[in-house]
């Protein structure tokens, strides 16, 4: 090697570029994850809503509620609320479902209570952990329905 190649600056090093850009790289990734736990983004990743095929059905003759688990995920005990709406005079009554649920089960809801007999009804089946609606549909009934002002009281 020649004395005077060793001082020529035409060739310049690439590892100087390429720390800068690690660098850089690994900043913006720990702002993220920080920035993850800091906002409690993590904390959403909790409780989710369960995937289950429910449908309900009424035998107006006993006052009474029935739902079906079609298909889709197990529901544990004490995880459901029904909730009944009489949609024109604006009552509603609700119950617990203390059973867990699984594919082929069925609950009946026995209405505690006597009030107006309502045309449409609006049922709503709450799962409690998640906070999210499996169910929210309005029924228009062909008999009548007392489902006044008590408790719904389930029973499988």
């Amino acid at each position: 090697m020649k004395p005077d190649n060793l001082f020529n600056s035409e060739n310049r090093a690439v590892s100087p570029v390429i720390g800068v850009i690690l660098m850089v790289a690994i900043t913006v990734i720990l702002a993220a994850v920080i920035g993850t736990f800091v906002l409690g983004l993590g904390d959403s990743l909790g409780d989710s809503q369960p995937s289950a095929q429910l449908s309900v059905d009424f035998d107006t003759d006993d006052d009474d509620i029935i739902i079906e688990h079609n298909g889709g995920d197990r529901i544990d005990s004490d995880t459901l609320t029904v909730i009944v709406t009489n949609t024109t005079s604006g009552e509603s009554v609700e119950g617990d479902v203390e059973e867990p649920f699984s594919v082929g089960n069925s609950v009946t809801g026995d209405f505690d209570g006597t009030g107006d007999t309502p045309e449409n009804v609006r049922v709503r089946i709450v799962h409690n952990p998640s906070n999210s609606f499996l169910l929210d549909r309005t029924f228009e009934l062909n008999g009548d329905l007392d489902i006044g002002d008590g408790d719904i009281n389930f029973s499988s």
